[in-house]
């Protein structure tokens, strides 16, 4: 059966990453499946068109969020105003914090609802707040989410833990993917490498946004305290965000190289599969799909213990650090003991694990797309 399926997201933009691959992905999936898909999302002017994977997209002019390193924030109530316009089947909202409301919204007209947590709220909060009280602070807002909305998605058990923790029921797990197309060991390009080192030097890539919950500062460090043993390395920092005019003042005199944002998918694969080593610091992330399009590009992960990457990479293709630079300079070490032909070709099968087509599929069942997953089962963690 077709269904109208509009998509919900605020933080959503030109260098989004992950929310936005996630958001796009699904979409895609939705229309090549035969359903309607209209994604809404704030922007500087009203606009709508379509876009190239068939998803119709409607812009809300919208004030630009101060401090968000350039984000619009569409108003609840002219986001409802387009919702009873288009009269969806469904509704999925990849943002907790401004559009949350769009559960008890969509309840109320016998509308299907899903929140997709993209993030672990009390981690974030645990960034500004004791832990007690940061704890107690997402319990409360998590119930309220958990009971307004029909399903919860969170990508791994690690982001559903917070929702676990409340005996929340309506639960989905729904990992994300990777394009083994666009990130193979074949895009590596040796003028890439040659850019910034030469043979004898060690490459290392941290690609992600640089805001202060990604915690980029330890990746400079760590490469700090390898250069400062007289390792020969190199970092390339690919991603832009409110830290960088920091992050450069405390790279003075160290071998990091600064790109900004990487628009060009192709560039960013050249340099994943280019690089010996990716960093992936963020202690809270909750799937890092830089960290799986790394392996998917034969390139071993050096992670965050504490973060969902955890499930995600083990000794044979990358390394787990505590969270400090020290830690992850051991790392990075550790990693480069490995052979490096086998530590790639291992990155590339634990990639393998993780298809979007599965993940289009989980979320279609999510939605009630399929018969054998109702919107309140719970499906089994992610390979």
């Amino acid at each position: 059966m077709r269904v109208r399926i509009v998509q919900l997201a605020n933080f959503y933009g030109a260098r989004s990453g992950g929310l936005r691959t996630a958001v796009d992905r699904w979409g895609a999936g939705y229309v090549a499946a035969g359903h309607e898909v209209i994604l809404v999302v704030p922007g500087a002017d009203d606009r709508a068109a379509t876009m190239p994977n068939g998803v119709h997209r409607i812009t809300v002019h919208a004030p630009r969020l101060p401090f968000s390193g350039g984000y619009h924030v569409a108003p609840p109530r002219r986001v409802a105003d387009i919702l009873r316009h288009l009269r969806p089947d469904a509704v999925e909202v990849s943002d907790r914090l401004t559009l949350r409301g769009f559960g008890a919204w969509a309840r109320r007209r016998d509308i299907h609802s899903t929140m997709v947590s993209h993030e672990r709220l009390d981690r974030l909060l645990s960034i500004a707040m004791p832990d007690a009280v940061a704890r107690m602070m997402a319990d409360e807002a998590n119930r309220r989410t958990a009971d307004s909305f029909d399903a919860v998605v969170c990508t791994t058990g690690f982001a559903a833990a917070e929702f676990d923790r409340i005996g929340a029921t309506n639960v989905a797990h729904a990992p994300l993917g990777v394009d083994l197309d666009v990130f193979d060991p074949r895009h590596a390009d040796p003028a890439v490498g040659a850019r910034f080192a030469d043979d004898t030097t060690t490459l290392i890539v941290h690609c992600g946004r640089l805001s202060p919950e990604k915690r980029p500062d330890r990746s400079i460090a760590a490469v700090g305290r390898l250069h400062a043993a007289r390792r020969r390395v190199h970092l390339v920092v690919a991603g832009d965000g409110p830290r960088r005019p920091a992050l450069q003042r405390a790279a003075r005199g160290l071998p990091v190289t600064f790109l900004g944002h990487v628009a060009d998918r192709a560039q960013v694969a050249a340099l994943l599969a280019s690089t010996e080593i990716s960093l992936a610091p963020g202690p809270h992330e909750t799937f890092c799909l830089s960290a799986l399009e790394s392996l998917a590009s034969g390139t071993p992960v050096v992670a965050s213990r504490s973060s969902a990457v955890a499930g995600m990479v083990d000794a044979s293709c990358g390394a787990l650090a505590a969270d400090s630079p020290t830690a992850f300079a051991e790392a990075i070490e550790q990693v480069l003991e490995l052979p490096r032909p086998e530590r790639e070709s291992a990155a590339r099968r634990r990639a393998a694990r993780y298809r979007w087509p599965d993940s289009v599929a989980r979320m279609l069942a999510i939605h009630g797309g399929s018969p054998d997953l109702g919107p309140r089962s719970v499906v089994g963690e992610f390979p």
